[in-house]
This record gives structure tokens, C-alpha cells and sequence, in this order.
């Protein structure tokens, strides 16, 4: 690809590619090995000590590090990357980062790809990735820890809980990019054991609750926010789906919070699990009690 190429086309080229046959380093490397080509790393939610060890080794050899700007922890980045060059990503387009990371790698530059959180939630990784690999410079993915999880240790709870919570969904709002009838928010609520983790939708939660509540669920229902999880300046807002919208509109955040609705969130209503209970003790002190699976 030239400077002046579409990055489109080689995206095209290598999504066909995928519908057909399966990498082969698929087979060859699992998440964490240390491998050829531009590691797209997952920052993590902002505190500098949950990026992984990985991410960390990563950064403190790197040459140049392309990062997601305000999203990754300045912090973060004065801790592991303060010898490299810092390229801020907002603003570009695949027109002018693709080049960018192809050349520096071809002249030799150890590369890195910073995204914020885990590129796997909404991290638009892999568009960057293949426009890549369509050039020939191999990359691979680095995962992180999402900003879910960060907020369910905050809030000192679990994103599913035994007869409370069985399911955990990852989704956003409607709006700009996402249609209405993709907007599924309203579903995974209703199911009742859902902790439903709502990405990329502070600046609508308000109407996103409207909806909700017009689609038959209780206004009481609780919702947990939790604003820049693990940053300085971290702050939790507790609320039901009737009120949250409110007390975020007056707390004035529009973007960067993690919004969690349901019972777990709260760590409220869970029973004892079988995993510690009798079930664990079944038997007879004679007999070898079976190990619990992984289901449970």
C-alpha cells in the first residue's frame, strides 16, 4: 500500500480473507506469547499497575507507541513510556496511521499500538490490524483489562452472582453509529439475571433509561455508574433506572463512565454458591470427593 492507497481495500481484501480459512498463528501462538510484529495492547482501565505484565514489557522496549490519547492514564504512559516517541491517535484516520506504523516497523522501530481498556470491547483493533497485515507487517492482540471489570472491583462486587446474576452483557446505546433496532439494552435487562455493562453511552444515559423504563422495566431497578474506573479521579454514582439519568446529567460527565444495571452491581440478593456450600462437602469422609467443574 502507498501513502496515497484506500486502507478500505486492503480491509476488504483481508475480511474475505477470514470468512475462508483460519489463520495459521492461530495455532502456533496463544495470548501472552512474545511474537513478530505490532502488539495491539490493551492499557487497561487507567491505573498504571493493571496494565498487564505484558503490556508493561511491551511499552518499556518500545521505540514508538501510538495510543488512544485522553482514553490511556497519562500516567500510564510517564511510567512505561517516557523513552519512546508518543504518537496520539485522535484525529487520525487509517489514511495516515497505517503508513505511519508500517514504515517506522520496516526501518526497524519496535512498535506498539496502545488502546485503552481491552481492544477486544470496542477497540476497532482489528480494522488497523488487517490494513496491516495487507502490507505485510504481522500484528497480534495483547489483552487488557476492560473497564467493566475495574468497575465491579470498585463497587467491591462480582458481574454475576449465584441466583442473582447468570449472565453479563457487553453492549452500548443506540445513536450515531448504532441503529435503533440494534439497540438490544431494554432485552438484556428484562432477562432479570443480567448485569447489563452499558460502554460508550454516559452522554445518553438519560435517554437511555427513558427507554427503558417505556419498554416495561421497574424504574426501580438499581444502576450503578461508576466514572473513570481506577483513574484519580474516579467517582461512583448510585441511582435506579428512574433517577440515574438525572444525578449523571447533574454530575455534568458525558463520557468515560461505566454504566451497570442490576442486582449485582449492588452485590444484593445472591444466595451461597454450591462451590463452598455442602455441595462441596458431599459424601462420606471415606469417600474422595469429586472436584468442582469449571461450570461452576
Amino acid at each position: 500500500m502507498t501513502d496515497d492507497a484506500d486502507p478500505q481495500a486492503a480491509i476488504d481484501a483481508q475480511r474475505e480473507k477470514h470468512a475462508h480459512e483460519r489463520d495459521e498463528r492461530v495455532y502456533e501462538h496463544t495470548a501472552g506469547d512474545d511474537r513478530e510484529g505490532i502488539p495491539f495492547v490493551g492499557a487497561g482501565p487507567g491505573h498504571p499497575r493493571l496494565l498487564t505484565v505484558a503490556g508493561k514489557e511491551l511499552l518499556e522496549d518500545a521505540d514508538l507507541v501510538v495510543h488512544a490519547g485522553s482514553l490511556v492514564n497519562s500516567e500510564l504512559l510517564e511510567a512505561y513510556c517516557d523513552h519512546a516517541e508518543l504518537v496520539n491517535s485522535v484525529g487520525k484516520d487509517l489514511e495516515e496511521l497505517v503508513p505511519l506504523m508500517r514504515d517506522a516497523y520496516g526501518d526497524g522501530r519496535t512498535v506498539v499500538r496502545l488502546h485503552s481498556g481491552d481492544p477486544a470491547i470496542y477497540g476497532a483493533a482489528l480494522e488497523q490490524m488487517d490494513a496491516l497485515e495487507h502490507e505485510g507487517v504481522p500484528t497480534y492482540l495483547v489483552p487488557g483489562v476492560t473497564s467493566a471489570f475495574a468497575a465491579s472491583a470498585t463497587l467491591r462486587t462480582q458481574l454475576t452472582l449465584n441466583e442473582t446474576a447468570n449472565h453479563v452483557a457487553f453492549t452500548r446505546p443506540q445513536g450515531k453509529t448504532l441503529d435503533a433496532e440494534d439497540d438490544h439494552i431494554a432485552e438484556f435487562v428484562g432477562m432479570g439475571d443480567v448485569t447489563t455493562c452499558i460502554y460508550l453511552g454516559t452522554h445518553a444515559v438519560a435517554d437511555t433509561m427513558d427507554r427503558l423504563v417505556e419498554s416495561g422495566v421497574a424504574p426501580d431497578t438499581p444502576v450503578s455508574v461508576v466514572y473513570h474506573a481506577s483513574w484519580p479521579d474516579e467517582d461512583i454514582i448510585e441511582g435506579t433506572v428512574g433517577d440515574i439519568g438525572e444525578k449523571i446529567d447533574d454530575a455534568g460527565y458525558r463520557a468515560s463512565a461505566m454504566v451497570l444495571i442490576g442486582d449485582a452491581a449492588a452485590g444484593a440478593g445472591y444466595e451461597r454458591s454450591y462451590l463452598y456450600g455442602g455441595w462441596a462437602n458431599q459424601g462420606d469422609n471415606d469417600t474422595e470427593t469429586e472436584s468442582p467443574s469449571d461450570d461452576d
